[in-house]
Formats: structure tokens, sequence, C-alpha cells
């Protein structure tokens, strides 16, 4: 396996959304799925988050698309056919240390094929024997599985049931007109993200986290509510429990799907938000709690039963009332956790922006907070992105810049963590 000699103009995109994947390979095995049309933009995805990207192709995978094409996508050669260079021990030997080698196999996608034969222990192409390397080596295999859906069978459930006895990951199918798709393309970065993170420094800590919108209600069919999708509480809990908390999630209506390996419990209004989490605080033992969610600040005084008819009331005045600060309640409730907050504002200074998020952080007693301008387009509520500055009760100050959320959300448990240690939790 040739290494290239000149900086590849591919590579230019390597860390443009983040680090959390500075410093690891990933070996990206391709089988003869007409999926395989998503590879490029799943390497690229990969690679902007920081990692290199070395792709296999099985036979029946160059018949679908061009080697070189997967060359152009990761700045890395392709291999198609393993040599005298033993690549696939190069790249999935038991070599510690070794330059070049894989911290993580994805088969992406696999076919029902590949499937059977990595589980029956048939090494007869690139793919498979790069698998079985990996296998012995104990290095992390990911398989996507793609196929129509008849053929995602008994007999292909019963050897998939086999890979997953022996630790290997099975990403989907999602089964959608008569296919068994290959999995969405935020879900297979975050399930590559969860497994190469290998510091659980969040073992043996319980954390509550908040995510997404409240609903109040005017009258049965309408609402006030805010255009939070939940996205950067929801990061929170996948980053938290991929470092080894113990998480419960409670979510309002968010407009992300929340993995099903998250605990969640589910509310609507702010009152449902505030009684779950005092519920919680005062029932179990919870060393941190995260308020993400975007409460609404007022609520209509009064319901109005039924539905308002439009054919007979043709100006409504809703009167409102303010809300409780969820972290107040919180703190009231419960002394001892840690908690962090969020403040966003719109249009303001970058000093207006801590300066008025330090003095909620005194005013609520809570030990951080996360400041955020959602007055910007391109980060916030609906974005995928997000730019944070992180204050502790020193007003001690951390900037995140610009990046993805489920960045953000390691930064923000980083800081966190370190706070928290030091405050001796």
């Amino acid at each position: 396996m040739k290494q290239e000699k000149f900086h590849h103009p591919s590579k230019d995109i390597i860390e443009t959304k983040g680090t959390i994947l500075r410093g690891k390979t990933i070996c990206m095995c391709l089988t003869g799925s007409v999926a395989i049309v998503n590879a490029p933009i799943i390497a690229r995805e990969l690679m902007r988050l920081g990692a290199e990207v070395i792709t296999v192709l099985s036979k029946a995978a160059t018949a679908l698309i061009d080697p070189s094409l997967m060359h152009w996508a990761t700045g890395n050669p392709v291999i198609v056919k393993l040599t005298g260079e033993v690549e696939h021990v190069l790249l999935a030997g038991y070599r510690p240390n070794a330059a070049g080698k894989a911290d993580l196999i994805l088969v992406c996608p696999a076919t029902a094929n590949t499937i059977s034969k990595i589980a029956n222990g048939i090494d007869d192409t690139p793919v498979t024997t790069v698998v079985s390397t990996a296998f012995g080596s104990s290095i992390p295999i990911v398989i996507v599985p793609a196929m129509h859906e008849s053929m995602f069978h008994p007999i292909l459930e019963k050897n998939i049931s086999t890979l997953k006895k022996y630790g290997m990951d099975i990403l989907g199918p999602r089964i959608s007109e008569g296919k068994a798709k290959i999995a969405r393309l935020d879900d297979i970065i975050d399930r590559v993200i969860d497994l190469l993170i290998t510091k659980k420094d969040f073992e043996g800590i319980k954390v509550l986290i908040t995510a997404g919108p409240t609903r109040e209600p005017i009258d049965k069919v309408r609402f006030v509510s805010n255009r939070s999708s939940g996205r950067m509480g929801i990061e929170l809990a996948k980053e938290v429990a991929a470092r080894g908390a113990d998480v419960l999630l409670i979510a309002g209506e968010c407009m992300v799907k929340i993995p099903d390996y998250i605990n969640t419990v589910n509310v609507v209004t702010t009152d449902d938000f505030i009684n779950a989490v005092k519920n919680e605080l005062s029932s179990k033992d919870y060393n941190m709690f995260i308020s993400a969610a975007a409460i609404s600040d007022y609520k209509p005084i009064e319901r109005i039963e039924g539905k308002i008819s439009s054919d007979e009331v043709k100006e409504l005045q809703v009167n409102m009332r303010l809300t409780p600060k969820i972290i107040d309640e919180a703190r009231r409730k419960n002394y001892k956790v840690y908690i962090v907050g969020f403040k966003a504002e719109t249009n303001v200074s970058r000093t207006q922006l801590i300066d008025r998020a330090y003095k909620r952080l005194l005013k609520s007693e809570i030990e951080l907070i996360v400041a955020n301008d959602i007055g910007r387009d391109d980060i916030g509520f609906s974005s995928k992105d997000n730019e944070v500055y992180i204050i502790d009760k020193e007003k001690h100050i951390t900037h995140v810049e610009k990046s993805t959320k489920r960045y953000v959300a390691s930064r923000i448990l980083d800081v966190a963590l370190e706070n928290y240690h030091k405050k001796g939790k």
C-alpha cells in the first residue's frame, strides 16, 4: 500500500468541521451495493472531522464505481486487491502503534453476501480479508447493511446475530420502499465517533440533560413555541454517554432523532420540563445537570378549551406570563448537583453576550454557563453547527469557535468535567 508522496488537494478539507477524529485512521470497506454512491460523502465527512480515510473495494464494488473516485475523495490510494505488500496486515494486523494501522473498520455499504461471508469466516475478497484480520486484532468493526428488503431474511438475520455476538457493530438497515437501506449519514458518523472516543472520563458520573423546545398551548390545536431543534442537547447526551456517563435525557418535541440507546423522558410544556427535572433531582443521585432545552420564557395565562374559530374571532389577544427558570428550580431542589446552564442572545456584542450570561450564572447560583448568539443564521437553532462561550464562576472564558454541535458538546463537557473536579465534586 503505497503512501502519497505529496499533499493531495482533497486533504485540504481535513478538520474543517472539527478535530474530534484527529489522529484516527478509518479503513472504509466498500462492497457491491448501489448504496456505494454514498461512500465519497461519508468518507469526506469523516475527513472534515479530522480522520484519515483509506478505502478497500471488493471486485463487485469496482463494477459500480471506479476506484479513482475514492482516491479523489480521500486523497489516499485505494486497495482493490491484496498483493505482496500484505495490505490487510498493514491496515488491520496486530501491530501495536504501527504507522498507517486502522483504528476502526467501517464496512459501508455491506451486502448480504459480504455479511454472510464474514459471519462464516470466508476471506475471499479484499474486504472480507481485512475484516477477518481486524477481528483477530481486536480492531472495532462497524457494518452498515444495504440491500433489497427481500434479501434481509432470517438466514441473513442469523448471520448478523452471529456478528453481534462476536462484538461487531451493526448499524441499520432502514426498511423503506422495498429496500433495506443504508443507515443515515449522521448515524454512521456518530457511531464512528462513539467507538473512537477512547476516554471514558465520565464513568461513575450520573448526568441529567434537557433538550428541545417547549410547547405552551393557546387552545386545543395552537401553541406558542420556538425554533429549537433539540440538536445541542441531544449531541451532549450522545457525547457524555460515549464517555461512560449514566445519562437521562428529558426532551421536548425535537426535530432531530434521538438515538434509541439514550434513555429519554418525553415532555411538552415548561411545567412538564420543570416537574420532570425536579422529580429526577429529588429522587435520584445526579452529579450533573445540563440545561440545554429552549424553555419558553412566557406562556399563555389561560388555555382556551376547544378550538378558537377563525370564522368568529377576527382578532386574537393572548395574555402571557413569565415562566420559572428551570435552572433556578433545579438549584432550589438540589444544592449539591453541578449545574450547567445555557444563555441565548440575539445580535449582541461579544462583551454583552458574555456579561449577560455571567449575570445569569451568578443570579441562578450555577457553576457553568454556555452563551451563544442565536441571531446568526449559520449557528444555533436549526443549524448543525454552533459557536459558544463557556463561562465559570470566576468568569474564566473558553471560546469554542464555529464547529459541529457534536464537537461543541465535547468541549462543553471537557470544561464542565475539569471544573467539576476542581470544585471537589
